[in-house]
C-alpha cells in the first residue's frame, strides 16, 4: 500500500518574529525618508511649473511634471510601506508586505506613462520649434538638479526595497530630467539653437526607459511569486536532498514574501523519521547560511512507500560531458 504524500501533517516551520521585527524598523526609516522626499519634491515641481510655463522650455516644464508625478509615486511609495507595517491578520497570513511591490509596480506603470507623453511632446517641438528663454531654464534646472540629488541621497539611506528603488528610480529620472534642462538651457543661451531641448529629452526618456522596462519586471515576477532571480531552484533542491539521512525531495516552492525576503516550502522524504528534529535543523541552518531563507516549511515524509514524483534525488549530479 503506498502513502499518501498530502497525509501527512507534520509541518515545520521557522519561527520568524525577530526577522520581522528587524523588517519593521527598516520598514519605518525608509517611510520616513519617503514622506521626506514627497514634501520637497512636490514643492519644487510646483515652482518648477511655473518657471517652464513662463520660459516656455519644454526641457524644464517636462521635467517639472515629471517632479510632480513623482511627488505621486513617493506618496504612494510612502502608503505602501505604512500598510506594510501592519501585522499580520486572520485575513492576510503573511500580513501586507506585498504591498509594496505592489506600489513599485503601480509607479512603474505611471513612469512609461511619463515617457511616452514627454516622447510625443518632443517629436512636436521638432516639428513646430517654440522660443526658449535659455537663462531661465539654466537656473531653474541646476536647482532642480540639486534637489534631486539630495532627494536620491536620502532615499539611499532607507531600505533598499522594491518600493524604494521605484521611488528612486522617479528621482534619478527627475536628476536626468534637470541634467537636460539644464544642458538645454546652455545651449539655447549661447547658441540659439532650440532644437536641443526636444533633442535631449527624447535621450532622456530611452535612458529612463531601459530602468522603467526592468523595474516592471521584477515586480511583476514578485507579484507572481517567481523565484527570486538570485536563486536557482534545481540548486536549492540537490542542497536539500544531499542533507544526512534525506533520501529526495519533491513540492519545491521558493518565493518572495516581498523583494527583498524569500521563502521556501518542500516535502522530505528521509530515511528515518526518528532523525526528524536534526535533519530539520540542519536543513534550515543550510537554507539560512547559504541561500538566505529564513523563512522556511518543511514537510517530513517515511522513504518507504511513498508514492512521489521524486525532483530532487539524493544523487551527484554527472559531470558535463
Amino acid at each position: 500500500m503506498t502513502a499518501n504524500p498530502e497525509s501527512s501533517h507534520d509541518h515545520s516551520h521557522d519561527d520568524h518574529g525577530h526577522d520581522r521585527h528587524g523588517h519593521v524598523h527598516s520598514h519605518a526609516a525608509s517611510s520616513r525618508e519617503l514622506l521626506f522626499a514627497f514634501g520637497l519634491t512636490l514643492a519644487f515641481a510646483v515652482l518648477e511649473a511655473i518657471a517652464g510655463a513662463w520660459s516656455g522650455s519644454l526641457a524644464l516644464f517636462g521635467d517639472a511634471g515629471h517632479m510632480l508625478t513623482d511627488a505621486l509615486a513617493l506618496a504612494l511609495a510612502f502608503i505602501a510601506a505604512r500598510i506594510a507595517l501592519r501585522p499580520v491578520s486572520a485575513r492576510h497570513s503573511y500580513g501586507l508586505m506585498r504591498a509594496e511591490t505592489l506600489a513599485a509596480f503601480i509607479n512603474g506603470l505611471t513612469m512609461l506613462a511619463i515617457i511616452t507623453a514627454l516622447l510625443w511632446q518632443a517629436v512636436v517641438r521638432l516639428i513646430a520649434p517654440r522660443p526658449v528663454a535659455g537663462e531661465a531654464v539654466t537656473i531653474v534646472a541646476l536647482a532642480g538638479l540639486a534637489v534631486n540629488l539630495f532627494v536620491a541621497w536620502r532615499l539611499t539611506r532607507g531600505a533598499r526595497d522594491l518600493n524604494t528603488r521605484a521611488a528612486l528610480l522617479h528621482v534619478a529620472g527627475d536628476a536626468l530630467g534637470s541634467v537636460a534642462a539644464l544642458a538645454s538651457g546652455l545651449v539655447i543661451q549661447f547658441t540659439g539653437w532650440v532644437a536641443i531641448d526636444p533633442l535631449l529629452t527624447m535621450l532622456i526618456c530611452g535612458l529612463i526607459l531601459a530602468s522603467t522596462l526592468n523595474l516592471l519586471r521584477q515586480a511583476v515576477h514578485t507579484l507572481l511569486e517567481g523565484v527570486p532571480a538570485h536563486l536557482s531552484l534545481h540548486e536549492v533542491g540537490r542542497a536539500m536532498a544531499a542533507a544526512q539521512g534525506v533520501h529526495s525531495v519533491h513540492d519545491l516552492h521558493i518565493w518572495s514574501l516581498d523583494s527583498r525576503r524569500p521563502a521556501l516550502s518542500a516535502h522530505l522524504v528521509i530515511t528515518d523519521l526518528r532523525h526528524w528534529e536534526d535533519i530539520l535543523a540542519r536543513e534550515r541552518a543550510l537554507l539560512a547560511e547559504r541561500f538566505g531563507i529564513a523563512h522556511v516549511t518543511l514537510q517530513p515524509e517515511p522513504a518507504s512507500g511513498a508514492a512521489v514524483a521524486i525532483h530532487f534525488a539524493h544523487t551527484e549530479p554527472r559531470a558535463k560531458q
